[in-house]
């Protein structure tokens, strides 16, 4: 049975790479896009001719498709999301910028409405991985910092990756301050701190996606990293969520839970 798909942020250079993958998989059609900024015309984007385009949810008719990709921005995500789990669409969510608390909310009403998604930060294997390896290391190293490289155009800080890895990294080691009694003749040089784990976030032209997780120890260090040169490698990530997202009765957070 043919899945029906909804792509929102189709426009962007996510969405298109969203809207490729999708034409080339069979089983799967596209039906629709959501884009503020979008004309009404659905060769133009290489959907589908019979797509149909919306500039804001509340055109959405009932029923319109199986799956919802999101790949939009930071305020626009959380009501995205929230109408694909009522109007039981299952959302398959590239997006960062989700706050612990709408996660919390969101997950109770995927639970509420008996509908599966997936919210992954990153879906590049080789991110996932890295937050693997870091979580593993935190055990032996809690002294830790992270650096995270993205293109000019991102909106939010830290990266949704840098975030998680580091929410994996406080799970396996206490709670720890290093340099605690450092000044600061700079506002802010330190970075952001997300229990004890600094922060820091790099938005320059010609980088994509790339984090280094920096531990120290005593006489040694070990530094982890990840690259992405090319937006393409998330799709391998998005092929996998979009072929089990159906099995899920859940909303999962983080592309490392349906592998």
């Amino acid at each position: 049975m043919t899945k029906k798909v909804l792509i929102a942020g189709f426009t962007g250079a996510m969405g298109q790479k969203a809207v490729n993958l999708v034409n080339k998989m069979d089983d799967f059609e596209i039906v629709a896009g959501l884009s503020p900024i979008a004309k009404n015309d659905p060769e133009k984007y290489s959907l589908p001719k019979d797509a149909q385009i919306f500039k804001q949810i509340s055109e959405i008719p009932e029923d319109i498709a199986d799956i919802w990709i999101d790949f939009t921005t930071p305020t626009a995500v959380y009501e995205n999301v929230k109408f694909a789990l009522k109007h039981h669409i299952s959302p398959v969510v590239g997006t960062t910028g989700l706050s612990d608390d709408q996660e919390t909310e969101l997950l109770a009403l995927s639970r509420k409405e008996q509908v599966g998604g997936l919210i992954a930060p990153n879906f590049g294997m080789s991110a996932v991985l890295l937050m693997k390896f870091a979580k593993e290391a935190a055990k032996y190293f809690p002294d830790v910092e992270i650096i995270e490289m993205h293109h000019a155009d991102k909106k939010d800080a830290p990266s949704g990756t840098a975030l998680s890895t580091a929410k994996l990294i406080a799970e396996n080691r206490p709670e720890h301050e290093t340099a605690p009694d450092e000044v600061e003749s700079l506002k802010n040089v330190r970075g952001g701190d997300y229990q004890g784990i600094k922060i820091h976030s790099v938005r320059l032209p010609g980088y994509i996606a790339h984090e280094q997780v920096l531990f120290g120890g005593n006489g040694e260090a070990l530094t982890i990293r990840q690259d992405s040169f090319d937006r393409e490698s998330f799709m391998s990530g998005v092929k996998v969520a979009l072929e089990k997202v159906s099995a899920l009765n859940e909303l999962v957070i983080g592309l490392e839970n349906i592998l």
